[in-house]
């Protein structure tokens, strides 16, 4: 089945959700699992004057620190191999579907599994959709994990 199955995480509930499930199918078809946190910098360019690129470009980096320290000590509990790494987009005309695609190709993954909000509409038109523009134009299967509305918490195990 899967040999390696790459997560998504940003640090929403929705991206833990995405890990819980990308343990559970990798300990299921025994597979190596590579979580990625991507840095996009350039998403904040039309305020370029009232901020510090390096400093946001920090501030995102140790968001994906604590992110992908949590996956590594998820994937250390349940027993999965694996990896993390922090992506950043290349520059202000990359955004984080290309980067996350170019990552699958890179790790030669069979399975990408990301978290969703689940918006719609004008919501999800104004504030666009990472997973939707993943899933466009992914080549391999994509698994779109959203938080359960009645829990409030994530299962033990995570």
């Amino acid at each position: 089945m899967y040999q390696k199955i790459v997560v998504a995480l940003d640090g929403s509930d929705s991206s833990r959700w995405a890990l819980y499930e990308a343990l559970e199918f990798a300990q299921l078809t025994q597979a190596r699992l590579h979580a990625v946190y991507v840095v996009h910098p350039w998403c904040m360019s039309p305020y370029a004057g009232y901020f510090d690129p390096d400093e946001l470009r920090k501030v995102l980096r140790e968001d994906g620190r604590i992110a992908l320290e949590e996956a590594r000590r998820a994937m250390a509990d349940r027993g999965v191999p694996g990896d993390t790494e922090i992506e950043e987009t290349k520059d202000a005309a990359d955004d984080i579907p290309h980067c996350l695609a170019r990552c699958v190709q890179r790790q030669g993954a069979g399975l990408m599994v990301m978290g969703t909000q689940g918006r719609h509409g004008i919501a999800r038109s104004l504030l666009g959709s990472v997973a939707e523009a993943f899933l466009r134009r992914a080549e391999v299967p994509v698994l779109l994990v959203r938080r359960p509305q009645d829990l409030d918490e994530i299962p033990s195990g995570l």
